[in-house]
């Protein structure tokens, strides 16, 4: 698109009368290169994660950074200044790091605009409502400038969750199956038909799971882990827990979807950051009928091994084991990065206060369901539900477990989590402690 004279001022810097903002980016500017000043910061580290839900930009620097930013229309870009740096060639390195496919940027511009002032201009395809903040060391990162862009108007997942575009060749067959068989309800919503399996299985061999109300599918909210900056454990071979976890949610989310009355929802469905609250509010938006976290666990020593489910405790953890691993689950918003001042403190006090003993209960009960089915596959770490603290188990109204799969620090087992054969044995594990839950006659959330 052509640009004014107007805004050719603005790219530039050259008009006064522009509104400023606290520091966000997302393009880049060409500008002549300036001699590099005396002890300027360095860019050390250049990131970009897309998604659906929003995009994040991650500068990593040696030190603190002090930054602006404001955004213009026509076309919609995000301009953000960047002081006491100079352009060098990892900064550069962010031009060619957006992707086609980004849903909100189309192009990054990088340029020198003072002696200790580099501008990014981001050519973004929608306007967008900006989050940009700071974030201190913690672990493997140095000091990081987050940029996330979102839209501005939020993603409803429930209408994602409604207008997923699923191709189904066998929906007729079912359909027709359904209505000789009404006790096993099939999915009425738009979208939420169940995708292709290898055959049609007779009548006897349905699942006998509890109709639902409004001849409604199940819906289980699948949680993958970690994600974005936060790559969770690593295991001994390089093998990320973010990238494993993701996979086997795919697999669950295969085998869920197969089932004429069952449908899944993935609180991440690619590679970014999603906080730990949100992940919560995600399935409770969409009102799901139960919530399960996977993750793969790691400890100091490579020995240690064997599967494990966890529910919430409101007192006190059941083992230091447990403990210690809701602790380090908890912190992921500290790696993965969310901006604190956002937060709506009163909203984050209910999801930890109003978990309910019945919620507890139910938890416990399709966590040791999922437990037995996972044992009879892979050693069992624990061979009870372990109970602690985990923040993202918070939900008051949705039963929900925390699934470590195995031992990505144990270098055995690390190879089982990257073997396909094996995360498609999780996953039908999973799902056969998930519809034994149900055929016992759990409730399910109340949805209009």
């Amino acid at each position: 698109m052509a640009k004014n004279n107007h805004t050719e001022q603005l790219d530039a810097g050259l008009c006064p009368n522009r509104r400023r903002f606290v520091a966000s980016a997302t393009t880049l500017l060409v500008f002549p290169i300036v001699p590099r000043i005396a002890h300027a910061n360095s860019i050390v580290a250049v990131r970009t994660w897309p998604a659906d839900d929003y995009t994040r930009v991650t500068l990593e620097l040696d030190r603190e950074l002090k930054s602006e930013h404001f955004t213009l229309a026509n076309p919609h870009r995000m301009v953000i200044d960047l002081h006491g740096i100079t352009i060098n060639s990892t900064l550069r390195e962010l031009v060619s790091k957006v992707r086609a496919n980004d849903p909100y940027i189309s192009d990054v511009r990088v340029g020198q605009f003072q002696p200790d002032v580099v501008r990014l201009v981001l050519d973004l395809k929608q306007p967008i409502a900006p989050q940009v903040f700071t974030l201190k060391p913690i672990g493997e990162y140095k000091y990081r400038l987050v940029i996330d862009l979102y839209p501005l108007v939020a993603r409803d997942p429930l209408l994602a969750l409604q207008n997923a575009e699923d191709t189904d060749p066998l929906a007729a067959v079912l359909e027709q199956l359904a209505q000789s068989q009404p006790s096993v309800p099939v999915p009425t919503v738009k979208g939420q038909t169940a995708p292709p399996v290898a055959a049609t299985p007779p009548p006897a061999q349905l699942p006998k799971v509890t109709p639902t109300p409004a001849n409604r599918p199940i819906l289980i909210a699948l949680d993958p882990g970690h994600g974005g900056e936060d790559p969770g454990a690593i295991g001994p071979g390089g093998t990320r827990e973010k990238d494993v976890v993701l996979q086997i949610a795919h697999r669950l989310k295969k085998l869920i979807d197969a089932q004429p009355n069952m449908r899944a929802y993935m609180t991440r469905d690619k590679d970014f950051f999603v906080p730990l609250g949100v992940r919560v509010q995600k399935a409770r938006r969409v009102k799901a009928d139960l919530f399960i976290s996977i993750h793969a666990d790691a400890w100091i020593k490579p020995s240690a091994r064997g599967s494990s489910v966890y529910a919430l405790s409101q007192t006190g953890a059941t083992s230091s084991a447990a403990s210690w691993l809701a602790k380090k689950e908890n912190e992921a918003d500290l790696v993965g990065g969310i901006n604190i001042g956002s937060h709506n403190k009163q909203v984050a006090q209910v999801l930890l206060d109003l978990s309910t003993a019945a919620q507890i209960n139910d938890s416990i009960r399709v966590g040791t369901g999922v437990l037995s089915e996972i044992g009879k596959i892979n050693k069992l770490h624990k061979r009870q539900v372990e109970r602690a603290g985990f923040a993202v188990l918070k939900a008051p109204d949705i039963p929900s477990i925390l699934i470590e799969t195995a031992f990505i620090s144990n270098p055995t087992e690390e190879k089982l989590l990257r073997s396909p054969a094996h995360q498609e044995k999780l996953a039908r594990a999973m799902l056969n402690g998930i519809q034994d839950y149900f055929k016992s006659g759990a409730a399910l959330a109340q949805r209009s």
